[in-house]
């Protein structure tokens, strides 16, 4: 059985336990090091160590020997600015750091929005607190969608969790209509609208997308629900409700209205994921924000 630990000091590190004879580098194998890691531990300024000394891959374990890989100091992004900004940190460990994203932020940024972002505010909170690590984020959200985004303080864990990870994310919407099923399966393929860039549409040709959509409360005008996410297509979540005949409100690009709110009611208001190191489930939710709710009530 494999024996996870963790330090974060000045370079991150992992440590696990040989569970049998076998060379370093079949053992690092089966941990999830990649070959990409290991050139970069050699060159970058990492190191690994067998009992505490340093050994290369060509090593033979033992059963029982503590392997401790140390990676390389990671560098901020060189097109990256740091820029000090408010974060509402969720939660935060040594290899997971989930942020309440507010609407009108973008999560990365972009020749439209340079600064400002997201991914800006982190860099700085890493520099300020000495985390070595550039930002990785792993779930993202539109710029006027809300709620909680997933980031990992690690190149190596950033790697795992895009293979082997279980993120289930809840969202909640306001839509136009009154919606009559309780739950509804949504599974048509999505792709990009040929006469846009940026919109896509249900199509044929697509790529398979499936949302499970769940009613909260409705009235004659408008519903409020929950939409879970099966797999994660650009746009799926507005797409599949607009295709279903039931815009989110404020959603202009996809039919919505802006007259009650400025954006699309959407926010992502819980995930599930995997621990990438224990392995164990946690949940994270975040409230629905004020210009949501006060939709929910101007309709009541």
């Amino acid at each position: 059985m494999i024996r996870l630990s963790i330090t974060m000091c000045k370079q991150f590190s992992l440590t696990f336990q040989a569970a049998e004879d076998v060379l370093l580098r079949e053992a690092l194998s089966k941990w999830g090091i990649s070959k990409r890691t290991l050139t970069s531990i050699k060159y970058d300024g990492g190191s690994l160590l067998v009992n505490g000394q340093e050994k290369t891959v060509r090593h033979p374990l033992i059963k029982g020997d503590d392997v401790t890989v140390i990676f390389p100091i990671e560098e901020i992004s060189s097109g990256l600015i740091c820029q000090e900004g408010y974060l509402d940190i969720v939660y935060e460990d040594e290899v997971l750091l989930i942020i309440n994203k507010p609407t009108g932020q973008s999560t990365i940024p972009s020749r439209e929005h340079p600064s400002g972002t997201l991914a800006n505010y982190v860099a700085f909170y890493y520099k300020q607190m000495s985390i070595p690590s550039t930002v990785h984020i792993l779930t993202r959200l539109d710029r006027d969608t809300s709620g909680l985004v997933c980031l990992v303080k690690n190149r190596h864990i950033h790697h795992i969790m895009n293979y082997n990870h279980v993120t289930n994310k809840t969202y909640e919407a306001i839509v136009h209509g009154k919606v009559e099923q309780h739950m509804q399966k949504i599974i048509a393929p999505i792709g990009r609208k040929a006469s846009s860039i940026i919109e896509r549409e249900v199509r044929e040709d697509g790529i398979f997308a499936h949302t499970d959509v769940h009613l909260i409360s409705n009235d004659v005008h408008i519903s409020h629900v929950k939409c879970i996410l099966h797999t994660g297509r650009t746009h799926q979540i507005r797409v599949h409700l607009a295709h279903i005949g039931h815009s989110i409100v404020g959603d202009d690009l996809y039919g919505g209205d802006r007259e009650l709110i400025k954006r699309q009611a959407l926010h992502c208001s819980s995930v599930d994921i995997k621990h990438p190191l224990t392995n164990e489930m946690l949940t994270f939710t975040s409230p629905l924000p004020i210009d949501m709710k006060k939709v929910l009530v101007q309709s009541s």
